[in-house]
């Protein structure tokens, strides 16, 4: 099958039989257009002429490039799918890069924004709204919600007014793999979301809102990177965390409840991870929190 087409038919399926998110997508398409044309210089344009050499230059290529391991570990990933998806899809006998190795990306652990300065950046958001402004309501909604329920960032573009429940305080959202999941939040983020929903939202909606939740100037739903670009905003100036947007908020709130004696299993629940693995790495971060309390508080340390 010719390289272009099957990579079109592949992206279609991770979209519609998958159910991947766009954001996923992209990355997958990305992968694989790089792929496409390190095989085409190497006069490669069809799929039954990718070997595992192929894949494993392709990889070293990019290595070379100083990529960082978690890219060429996502790469590795793109081609493993990729393969297995021509070999069972009858497009081809053989899946070449089964045998390709991952390389292991190192753990990072997240970023997280202590207490006090959550505390104080939804303290100014809250008093920069007083003035009933709907942008700055819509505002301290998004930054209440994001630190209360943990969630990703297209989870949160995606949300429609029926989504959220505020009598029970809870909010249902479509995660990765079109999974949904029912997530609390707590009075302060039902208190925002109320005020932004009552006082905010009428005003930027339009014939075009739909039923989205967070609507831009124009009146049309928020997407993911209008949201990264506005929470980025928003904690630029809080000293000491560095670049920060959504996905910091969601590293935090796992990492709060946790620090809070929640549950492991019920943290992953809460932000939607298939693996228990993955959440995992909050409790390192809590663990390097309780370091460096003792280290700072005891007269042994």
């Amino acid at each position: 099958m010719e390289l272009q087409r099957a990579i079109e038919r592949y992206v279609a399926h991770l979209t519609v039989e998958r159910g991947y998110s766009p954001q996923t997508v992209r990355a997958y398409r990305s992968d694989l257009a790089a792929f496409t044309t390190f095989a085409e210089a190497r006069a490669v344009a069809d799929t039954g002429a990718i070997t595992l050499d192929l894949w494993r230059d392709w990889l070293w290529d990019a290595s070379q490039r100083g990529l960082s391991t978690a890219t060429l570990a996502r790469r590795s990933a793109t081609a493993k799918g990729f393969s297995a998806w021509l070999a069972r899809a009858g497009a081809e006998n053989a899946d070449p890069a089964a045998r390709l190795k991952t390389p292991k990306a190192g753990k990072t652990l997240p970023r997280v924004i202590n207490r006090a300065q959550i505390a104080e950046v939804l303290e100014l958001l809250a008093a920069r709204a007083a003035d009933g402004d709907p942008a700055r309501l819509r505002d301290v909604a998004v930054i209440e919600l994001l630190y209360a329920s943990g969630l990703r960032v297209s989870e949160l573009a995606g949300l429609d007014v029926d989504d959220i429940d505020l009598d029970r305080l809870t909010v249902r959202v479509l995660g990765k793999g079109s999974k949904e999941r029912t997530v609390p939040f707590g009075v302060p983020a039902h208190r925002a979301i109320v005020d932004y929903l009552r006082r905010g939202r009428p005003h930027l909606a339009s014939e075009r809102s739909g039923a989205a939740v967070f609507l831009g100037a124009r009146g049309v739903r928020l997407g993911t990177r209008s949201i990264y670009r506005l929470v980025a905003g928003l904690l630029a100036d809080l000293p000491g965390t560095g670049p920060a947007g959504p996905h910091a908020l969601r590293h935090t709130a796992a990492t709060h409840l946790l620090d809070g004696g929640a549950d492991l299993r019920a943290v992953q629940e809460l932000l939607g991870h298939a693996s228990l693995g993955t959440t995992q790495i909050y409790t390192h971060v809590s663990t390097e929190r309780l370091k460096e309390s003792y280290r700072i508080a005891h007269p042994r340390a």
